[in-house]
C-alpha cells in the first residue's frame, strides 16, 4: 500500500503543472477541431475583376500563340474556326464574325473587324497588317468622293427623280439620292435585274458595297409600288441547271433540294423545302419567289 501511495503522491507545484499541461492539451484540441470543421471559403469566379483578369490571361496566351504562327495575307471575312484558332481568336470572337457573315455582310476594315469580333487592340495590331480586302474596298474612299461630287452636282442642279418606284427607277434616278453615285446606281440596277425586281425593301441591303445609310436614304425617296412578275419554276420538273441559276441558291443548296426530291419522289407543297436538312430558313421567303411545287 505504501508502494502505490508513493507513486501517486505529488507536491502542490507538480499538481499545478499537471493541470496546466491538461489545459494546454484541451486548448490545442479545441483549436484543431475548429480549423478542421469551419466551412471552406469559396472564391467567386464571376466577379468583374476575376473575369477581366482571366480575359487578360487568355489574351496574352493568344498573342504568344499568334507570334509563333507564320502569317500570310488573307481576307478576314473568310476566317474558319481553325484559322481563327491559329490567329489567336477566342471561340466567342470567331462566332461573332460568323454570325455577322451569316447576314451576308462583310467587314471592310480592321476597325470594323474589331467592332464585330471585339478582339483586343494588341491582337488586332499583330494580325491586321495581313488583312487583304478586294480592290473595290481600297478604292472605296475614291468612290465615296466621286459619289459626293456627283450628288453635290445634282443638288446644285436641283434634279429630281423621274419616279419613286424602286422597280422603275433609272440609274440617274438613284443618283439623286444623297451618297449614291454612278457605281452604286449601276450595282442596284444590275442586282434588281438578277432578282427580276425587288419584292422586299430590305433586299437593297444585299447589293454589294451598299451600307445601311445608303439604304435609308434610298427608301426615303423610293418604295416598291409595282410588284415584280416572276415566272416560278416547278421544283418537281425543273433540271439541276435551272434551279442552280436562281437567286439565293448555290450549288450545295441545289444539290440538297434534288436529293430531297429524289427521296420523296415529288414535293406536294413548296413548304416542304423547310424539311430539308440545313435549309437556310432565313431565305425561305425569297427562294419561294422563284419556285413552286405542282
Amino acid at each position: 500500500m505504501k508502494y502505490f501511495k508513493s507513486h501517486f503522491w505529488y507536491t502542490k507545484s507538480q499538481r499545478n503543472g499537471i493541470f496546466v499541461l491538461i489545459a494546454v492539451i484541451i486548448i490545442l484540441q479545441v483549436i484543431y477541431y475548429y480549423i478542421n470543421t469551419r466551412p471552406n471559403i469559396e472564391l467567386d469566379l464571376e466577379t468583374k475583376e476575376v473575369i477581366a483578369f482571366q480575359s487578360e490571361i487568355d489574351s496574352l496566351k493568344s498573342l504568344e500563340k499568334t507570334k509563333k504562327t507564320k502569317l500570310f495575307p488573307f481576307n478576314p471575312n473568310f476566317i474558319t474556326d481553325y484559322k481563327g484558332y491559329k490567329l489567336g481568336l477566342s471561340t466567342e470572337e470567331i462566332d461573332r464574325l460568323h454570325k455577322f457573315r451569316s447576314h451576308n455582310k462583310y467587314v471592310n476594315s480592321a476597325k470594323e473587324f474589331q467592332k464585330v469580333t471585339k478582339v483586343s487592340d494588341s491582337l488586332l495590331k499583330i494580325i491586321s497588317p495581313y488583312f487583304k480586302f478586294p480592290d473595290w474596298v481600297k478604292k472605296k474612299k475614291q468612290i465615296k468622293s466621286a459619289n459626293f461630287d456627283s450628288v453635290f452636282s445634282l443638288k446644285s442642279e436641283k434634279r429630281e427623280a423621274s419616279t419613286t418606284d424602286i422597280n422603275m427607277a433609272t440609274r440617274e434616278d438613284f443618283m439623286v439620292v444623297n451618297g449614291v453615285g454612278e457605281v452604286i446606281s449601276n450595282r442596284i440596277i444590275k442586282y434588281r435585274s438578277k432578282l427580276k425586281g425587288f419584292t422586299f425593301e430590305n433586299q437593297l441591303q444585299e447589293v454589294w458595297g451598299i451600307d445601311e445609310v445608303m439604304v435609308e436614304n434610298i427608301l426615303e425617296i423610293f418604295s416598291i409600288q409595282s410588284k415584280p412578275k416572276i415566272d416560278k419554276i416547278n421544283v418537281n420538273t425543273a433540271n439541276f441547271k435551272q434551279i442552280l441559276h436562281l437567286p439565293y441558291i448555290d450549288y450545295e443548296l441545289c444539290k440538297k433540294i434534288f436529293d430531297y426530291r429524289d427521296e420523296v419522289a415529288e414535293l406536294q407543297s413548296i413548304k416542304e423545302l423547310r424539311n430539308i436538312k440545313e435549309f437556310p430558313q432565313n431565305k425561305y421567303d425569297r427562294i419561294i419567289l422563284y419556285l413552286k411545287a405542282e
